[in-house]
């Protein structure tokens, strides 16, 4: 006995079905339309208003703090990362007075705002200058720029050390057992086993800390450093001309734009034995 067979051409996929033209659909519509207007605006604004001499009088200066910027982001970035490592060693440690110590560390400077932890360095340490006179150490307390650098290292240490924590801890347990299995002892299990693998899976987050903290560096300016922002203040003190700001904001935006894609080759770089 013979069954005919009859073979089916692909049919096309049912059409969508369409989606009700709600009021939320209306007023995210609007919302976008209204920014878009804005945007526009403010480009004609820009276009229209541009002015060759004061671009080429300013722009150099505002760019002139690049280095300062990037010298206080790249330093306090360094000095977090080494404070992180012991502070994150003493939140996961079993003495409850070391974990509590750091946790509070943390607590504070990840709980607190930037702007108040620089002043509370540069404003309230500075009152007491005598007794930093005393220990030949005011060198360092009366310059801006030091104070700046000692508040951000703490602030990022603070968030590195949670980083840290974090991802040392995803690192699964059989890779500590391992270590014990063959005998290993702790801190060379921790340096050459568990650090190397909590590293990567603490890039990303690294790489999102570096760009916030580019972005804080702006509020440096009102302590009178002369970064980026210090010196598009400077320059718009002279001109009252808001394009000051414009221009500053895409040179932070430039400056972004590079460190993600420096992060990101170099997180290709270290994965590239996690990709199949």
């Amino acid at each position: 006995m013979t069954i005919a067979t009859e073979i089916i051409p692909p049919q096309a996929p049912p059409p969508a079905e369409a989606r009700p033209y709600s009021l939320s659909r209306f007023f995210g519509s609007l919302f976008m339309g209204v920014w878009l207007a804005v945007f526009a605006g403010l480009a004609w604004y820009v276009y229209s208003g541009f002015d060759q001499e004061k671009f080429w009088k300013y722009v150099p200066r505002i760019v002139s703090g690049l280095p300062v910027t990037l010298e206080l982001v790249g330093i306090s970035i360094i000095v977090g990362a080494i404070l992180s490592i012991p502070i994150a060693y003493a939140r996961m440690s079993g003495s409850l007075i070391l974990s509590r110590i750091a946790y509070a560390y943390v607590y504070f400077f990840r709980g607190t705002p930037l702007i108040a932890q620089l002043y509370l360095i540069y404003y309230g340490l500075g009152s007491f200058k005598n007794a930093f006179e005393a220990v030949d150490l005011w060198w360092f307390f009366r310059e801006a720029f030091y104070c700046a650098l000692l508040s951000f290292s703490f602030n990022t240490a603070a968030y590195q050390a949670e980083i840290l924590r974090g991802a040392i801890e995803s690192v699964p347990r059989g890779q500590t057992e391992a270590c014990d299995a063959l005998g290993l002892q702790r801190h060379h299990a921790f340096w050459k086993v568990i650090l190397p693998q909590a590293l990567i899976v603490a890039l990303r987050p690294y790489g999102n800390e570096i760009i916030l903290m580019t972005k804080a560096s702006a509020i440096v300016s009102i302590v009178t450093v002369f970064d980026v922002m210090g010196w598009t203040r400077r320059a718009y003190s002279f001109t009252y001309d808001f394009q000051m700001y414009l221009w500053a904001a895409v040179l932070y935006l430039l400056i972004v734009e590079v460190l993600r894609h420096v992060w990101n080759w170099i997180e290709r770089r270290l994965t590239k034995h996690l990709k199949r």
